[in-house]
């Protein structure tokens, strides 16, 4: 089971996140956060796999919990959920080592696809210590990336989505 702590600060967005990793099997929900420092408090005490983690939180922004997460030795893997659409965000957060990056609104789907392939990855990993090649890691990583031209959801379309 993968332990998830959403960190969102709207009330209305962290309970529809709750609601939609509670939706993917293998997940479960280890916690919940509308500030930095309830998430931070929450990663020092309670076990968890992966952070859903806003990055326009009220006391800080997420690429700083993310630096406070690695400061403090958590090793819990990283999604961003967010509306920052500022590149400068987004190359921050590769850097910093956010596995995906998930913009707001979307749609179900959308997590969950993100969740699937987050878990295939983590399978992957599993009672693994080295990697036999190039091709290995190449896959490894490949998993955590959907394929250009992914299906959209009835009803979606490209226009939609980058509202």
């Amino acid at each position: 089971m993968i332990r998830v702590l959403v960190v969102e600060d709207e009330p209305v967005a962290a309970d529809a996140h709750v609601a939609y990793v509670q939706r993917v099997e293998g997940f479960e929900v280890a916690g919940q956060a509308h500030t930095a420092q309830e998430a931070l408090r929450i990663l020092a005490k309670t076990p968890v796999d992966l952070v859903l983690l806003d990055m326009n939180l009220p006391d800080m922004h997420g690429l700083d919990v993310c630096r406070a997460m690695r400061a403090g030795r958590h090793k819990a893997d990283v999604i961003a959920v967010t509306s920052a659409r500022e590149l400068g965000v987004v190359r921050a957060a590769v850097s910093l080592g956010i596995v995906q990056y998930l913009l707001k609104p979307f749609v179900f789907s959308s997590l969950q696809d993100k969740l699937a392939r987050y878990a295939a990855y983590r399978e992957q990993l599993r009672g693994e210590t080295s990697v036999s090649g190039q091709h290995e890691v190449d896959r490894m990583l490949a998993s955590l990336r959907g394929a250009e031209g992914a299906a959209l959801p009835k009803g979606m379309s490209l226009e939609s989505l980058d509202v």
